[in-house]
This record gives structure tokens, C-alpha cells and sequence, in this order.
């Protein structure tokens, strides 16, 4: 049997080899160091999991928390550029389902980039659907669970303050007043979504996504609080100009003052702050039918 004479090139050989497998492994283990997110709820898990050094790029959508706004701008997330994402030279794209267009989630996929599809959902089940899909993708399943199991809690609270509501409110979600012309929401989208958890009942109904109202669809509406954003700049539209509107001046909302504004993501983003958002907005619902005009 002929033995093996372990010269000092072959040992130095062996623990190159060794020491690169162990790297190779670890750096598979890690998960995706080089992350862009291309949707604002994405960007909130990932930093919500504790994995916010990994992320080099945003898209314009994300804006918590806070310090995700220090990231490169990769634009809008339904129009994306190929080219500036590439640049980014990513490991992982986490893709809202609106991610677009479809030429440039394409030309990546072309390219090699590694894209993953976040699940479409305005409910607790797609919620936590996403924030696992996230957690997958990044390598820690479990803190994956442990975000989900706060996401569960919250959820619950919110269910219960809804519950304890004396009745269903009827809420108008206005996603903007552009020209004194009421754009607001119809059943199936964020805005119909969030009204149903916190406890109320859409004042518009009649279609889906979000719609101009006529004047007559506004009256007839005629809804007790009225939802919208709030962006913290001049596109809000004041108080007094929404309820002083024709369409909404004589409703139940606009003769209580009882208009409620909450920040867009944490309102419509369906991430893993939307039980804290459910339960806030139950809150309010519960001051406005107790009487209460809104604070601020």
C-alpha cells in the first residue's frame, strides 16, 4: 500500500481548499448580502427581521423606517428601470406583486438576477405569507416566525378593539382631492382592506380599486368619518377644505369633524406594521363614534 508524504505544499494546499469551502458555506448560509427592495412593505420587513445592512438600494415606495431613506433611489416601483438595478449589482430583488413593467422585471430575470416575487394580500394570512417569504429568502426562517408571532399579537389586538365598536362605522377612504374632484376607494384595495380590519364598513360601494365619485355618488355615500393619507406636505388637502366640499359638507362625517389622516405606508403598506395600524385606526373610529373630533 503506498502511503502519502504530506509535504508543507500539499498541507498549505488542503487548508486553502478547507478555508475557502468553509467561506463558500458561510457566505450560503448568510443568505443574499447585497439586497434591493422594490416595494415599501419589503423594505419594512427586511429591516423589521433585523437584516436592514443588507439592503443597498430602494425603490421610491419605501420610506421606513427611517433610515432606509439614506439608500440609493432606484425609482418608482411600478416603473422600474433594468439598468439602474443592475448597477446596484444585486444579489436578491425583493419584487412587490406591482413591480414593473414587465419589460424590465424581464431583463433582470435575463440577466441573472436573483428576483423574489413578493405574495399579493390585504389580509393577516398574506401578511404573514410575506414577511416568511422575505425571511426565507434572506436566510433567517426563524426570525421570520418570531415576526409573524408579534404580527399574530398585534393582529389579535386590533380584531378586539374592533369588535368592542358599538357599531360598523361608515367610512369614505379618499385617496386624493386633486382639483376638488373625490377620488376614492371601492371594494377590494388597501383602503377597502383597512377599513374591514379596524372594524368599519366602506361607505362607497359599487365598484372595484379607486374611482372618481360624482357628486351624487359622494352624497349618497354619505359616510360618518372620513379616512385619507397623510403626507405631511401640500398635497394634503386641510380639514376645512374637506369637509366645506359640496359633495361631503353635509354629511355625518364633515358636520362631526370626524376625519381621520394616518401616514400612507403605515396605513396601506400591508408589511408587518399593519396590526399597530388596524388597532390605531380603531381607536380613532371609536373616538369619532363616541363624539370625538380628531386630534391635530
Amino acid at each position: 500500500m503506498l502511503g502519502l508524504r504530506l509535504t508543507p505544499a500539499l498541507v498549505h494546499g488542503a487548508l486553502t481548499g478547507a478555508l475557502l469551502l468553509m467561506a463558500a458555506g458561510m457566505a450560503l448560509a448568510q443568505g443574499p448580502q447585497r439586497v434591493v427592495a422594490a416595494g415599501g412593505s419589503g423594505a419594512e420587513i427586511v429591516y423589521a427581521l433585523g437584516q436592514g445592512d443588507r439592503l443597498v438600494a430602494r425603490d421610491t415606495t419605501s420610506m421606513y423606517p427611517p433610515e432606509v431613506m439614506e439608500l440609493p433611489d432606484i425609482g418608482y416601483v411600478r416603473s422600474l428601470s433594468a439598468e439602474n438595478l443592475i448597477a446596484m449589482s444585486p444579489d436578491l430583488v425583493l419584487a412587490e406583486h406591482d413591480a414593473g413593467p414587465p419589460e424590465a422585471i424581464g431583463a433582470l430575470e435575463g440577466a441573472g438576477v436573483n428576483i423574489v416575487h413578493l405574495p399579493q394580500g390585504l389580509d393577516e394570512v398574506s401578511v404573514a405569507a410575506k414577511i416568511a417569504t422575505v425571511a426565507e429568502a434572506l436566510g433567517v426562517p426563524e426570525e421570520g416566525a418570531r415576526l409573524n408571532a408579534q404580527l399574530a399579537e398585534e393582529m389579535a389586538e386590533a380584531r378586539a378593539l374592533a369588535a368592542a365598536l358599538p357599531k360598523k362605522p361608515r367610512v369614505m377612504f379618499i385617496l386624493s382631492m386633486a382639483g376638488g374632484r373625490i377620488m376614492a376607494a371601492g371594494q377590494h384595495n388597501a383602503g377597502d382592506a383597512i377599513i374591514a380590519l379596524a372594524g368599519g364598513e366602506n361607505a362607497v360601494q359599487g365598484y372595484t380599486g379607486y374611482k372618481q365619485l360624482t357628486d351624487e355618488a359622494a352624497l349618497t355615500a354619505a359616510p360618518e368619518i372620513i379616512l385619507m393619507m397623510d403626507r405631511g406636505g401640500e398635497h394634503d388637502a386641510a380639514i376645512e377644505e374637506v369637509i366645506a366640499h359640496p359633495a361631503l359638507a353635509g354629511s355625518p362625517a364633515a358636520k362631526g369633524r370626524h376625519v381621520i389622516r394616518m401616514d400612507g405606508l403605515y396605513l396601506l403598506g400591508f408589511g408587518p406594521r399593519t396590526g399597530q395600524a388596524a388597532a390605531d385606526l380603531a381607536r380613532a373610529f371609536a373616538a369619532a363614534l363616541a363624539g370625538e373630533a380628531p386630534k391635530g
